[in-house]
């Protein structure tokens, strides 16, 4: 099943891993398995079946273009509008995603392709990481 899958993809920001399996991407790039993934969600609708946003953030999120948001919960959802990586969002609804590396290592392209079930092409490194906002209920801070 496509759920169980790690995929290779051009994101909206870099080259990345994005899968519904939290577990097997944690494996893949040696990372501590306490930390959070991005979620990635291809509509609000789908954002809003996870977490409920700020009503004085609402506008900001829809919006927001390669931009993550914290919510008040502690996780970190980013909603697409990318249409190439749409295409593959759309059938998955939402993934885990992270970029194409070992864990505070660059990116391999070699190392990338050999952990990746299932490569989307084409593959371009932009290097552009998508701002980070952490909202609160009436707050917001820039964290990158």
């Amino acid at each position: 099943m496509l759920n169980e899958k790690v995929f290779l993809t051009q994101t909206d920001t870099t080259i990345g891993f994005v899968s519904q399996n939290k577990s097997k991407l944690t494996i893949i790039k040696k990372r501590p398995s306490y930390k959070h993934y991005i979620k990635a969600v291809n509509s609000l609708q789908t954002l809003k079946t996870f977490t409920r946003v700020p009503s004085s953030h609402k506008n900001r999120v829809r919006r927001a273009k390669k931009s993550t948001f914290i919510m008040p919960n502690g996780l970190s959802y980013r909603v697409i509008k990318d249409k190439h990586h749409l295409l593959l969002l759309n059938r998955l609804k939402w993934v885990y995603t992270t970029s194409a590396n070992l864990s505070n290592e660059s990116y391999d392209e070699i190392f990338a392709r050999d952990a990746a079930d299932i490569i989307v092409e084409p593959l371009h490194n932009e290097n552009s990481a998508s701002k980070i906002y952490k909202l609160r209920n009436h707050h917001l801070k820039r964290i990158r």
